[in-house]
């Protein structure tokens, strides 16, 4: 899950908040929670740009987003599906068809939860006049892409209220994995009759309208989101928890210091190089999980001459040393990857991988010399290339281990630092050469890894992969009912990829929380969701 169109923040705003958040997090004390409240202090990564679920595709603000909104589906604390705002659903024997019944439950203004708001979510989310990074997800709804692209109407998209408690979907393609995906915040209804009166403004505090369990209260920027617990939510008697500040906390340091002052109950990452420090100084605080996300290397095919020669990619990617990475830079268990899918993937083959795998760091170094020379890139002439990326510890790490790699192979590398929202806006627009980012399962199947290579993914693909050969076998495999045909097709869409190196992944990641063993709740789980629901926090 990765910035999205509204409200976007101009760099000069972006820098002067990630000042004022620096600022406040030298001096900031914890806040006094109300008598005989719960309150719990949340650090996420970083400043979120939006909570429009329509819109949002940043991890932080999946985490806050998750606590306010809620699907037809929504997750158990170990992130497994459960129903949601849909108590009950059947799905035709041709697995097109899923019709959904909604449970009695409100907006956090009173109004009544409909099947017209998640009608009206899924065709704001496939508008184009929406422009929203997510809108490839939806189309496994019925004429989904053609609307999006605006071939086809927004009435035509294959969801419809048989009444205010019946939703039905129909699919493009059989889906097993459908109830996953509808946990997903793209899937999250919209309060119609606040959005079309507020228009963008409805994600203002003063405006905004929640279906989950808790309610929005204030944004102040650089410093902290306030929620506080949903009174109409349908089960606000068992939510423990009843206000909530998240924090963005870019700086890992700085939210281990404040967990460690007991400014924050829990922050969502930690450096990962500080993990043995950590369970000495912190013990029972570090948490690490295995995890559905691998990061990896995009390199701008569309703008960027050099890149487009499959020679060029294949020596940068080669060439960079994942065990070193891996075992002596990040040192929290995180796994070299020679392939994009996670191995640990329901529904996966084990199998993908670079064609060059196997073989020793000299003579993929000795190899990658060669294929640049080919490529008319030599000592005398090098290739020059930026790389750009996060300002946070952990990527900076990462890429100046790949700048001394590629520096190794001849390469003029130099590396471009921004804040994390700026970084990902370039991503989205084709304003970098090399990106460095890491993708995290939005459900877990092969799918949400490969489908950000199809051509019709749009801005995530952030590298542009295109090749008619992988859509058509993606195509194939979401016809496919049988799961080993369908794991098979998906494995040799994957192999395709890397063999025309369509991205370089680096390493399988790992989840990493510091969490107050004060917390309870917590759940340490692949797809790294933990919603405040489940918590609570011992006094």
């Amino acid at each position: 899950m990765r910035p999205s169109p509204a409200p976007l923040l101009a760099p000069a705003l972006l820098a002067a908040a990630a000042l004022s958040l620096a600022a406040c997090q030298g001096g900031a004390t914890r806040p006094a929670c109300p008598h005989g409240q719960t309150c719990l202090e949340y650090g996420i990564e970083i400043e979120p740009l939006t909570l429009d679920p329509q819109k949002a595709n940043l991890v932080s603000e999946s985490r806050v987003l998750g606590d306010l909104m809620m699907g037809l589906t929504t997750e158990t604390p170990d992130a497994q599906p459960m129903p949601g705002m849909a108590q009950s659903w059947t799905t035709s024997a041709d697995g097109l068809t899923w019709t959904f019944r909604l449970r009695e439950a409100k907006w956090s203004d009173g109004r009544p939860v409909t099947a017209d708001d998640f009608v009206y979510a899924y065709r704001r989310i496939l508008d184009p006049k929406t422009a929203s990074i997510y809108a490839y997800l939806v189309y496994i709804l019925k004429n989904g892409e053609p609307a999006n692209e605006g071939k086809a109407p927004l009435t035509a998209v294959g969801a419809r209220a048989l009444d205010p408690k019946t939703l039905e979907l129909t699919l493009e393609h059989p889906a097993p994995y459908l109830p996953q995906l509808l946990m997903h915040q793209s899937f999250y209804p919209a309060p119609k009759h606040v959005v079309e009166r507020h228009g963008d403004a409805w994600v203002q505090p003063a405006n905004y309208v929640s279906n989950g369990p808790y309610k929005l209260v204030s944004w102040r920027l650089g410093d902290r989101i306030q929620v506080v617990k949903n009174p109409n939510f349908f089960e606000a008697d068992k939510v423990c928890v009843d206000r909530i500040n998240y924090y963005p906390t870019p700086d890992a340091v700085a939210a281990e210091r404040r967990i460690e002052r007991g400014e924050l109950d829990l922050n969502t990452t930690f450096q990962s190089n500080r993990y043995e420090r950590l369970k000495r100084t912190l013990p029972g605080y570090a948490r690490t999980h295995v995890s559905l996300a691998t990061s990896y290397l995009s390199f701008n095919t569309r703008d960027v001459a050099p890149l487009k020669d499959v020679r060029v990619r294949r020596a940068l990617s080669m060439s960079v040393d994942r065990e070193f990475i891996t075992r002596k830079l990040l040192r929290a268990g995180q796994q070299p990857a020679y392939g994009f899918v996670p191995p640990i993937t329901a529904g996966y083959a084990p199998g993908p991988k670079t064609v060059w795998a196997g073989r020793s760091l000299a003579e993929r170094q000795a190899e990658a010399r060669a294929l640049l020379a080919q490529a008319g890139y030599t000592p005398e002439r090098p290739l020059k290339i930026e790389i750009k990326t996060a300002n946070n510890t952990d990527s900076l790490l990462l890429m100046e281990a790949v700048q001394a790699d590629w520096r190794a192979i001849g390469v003029n590398v130099r590396l471009q630092q921004n804040e994390g929202q700026i970084a990902f806006a370039a991503y989205r627009n084709r304003d970098f050469e090399v990106g460095s980012m890491s993708w995290y399962a939005d459900y877990n199947d092969p799918v949400s890894f490969l489908a950000l290579m199809q051509s019709t993914t749009g801005a995530q693909n952030y590298g542009d992969y295109k090749n008619p050969a992988y859509d058509a076998l993606l195509a194939q495999a979401d016809e496919e009912p049988d799961l080993a045909k369908r794991a098979a097709l998906l494995s040799r869409a994957e192999q395709l990829m890397l063999a025309e190196e369509g991205t370089a992944p680096l390493f399988f990641q790992v989840t990493r929380a510091l969490v107050n063993p004060r917390v309870t709740g917590f759940v340490d789980n692949a797809l790294n969701f933990h919603r405040a629901r489940w918590m609570c926090v011992k006094r």
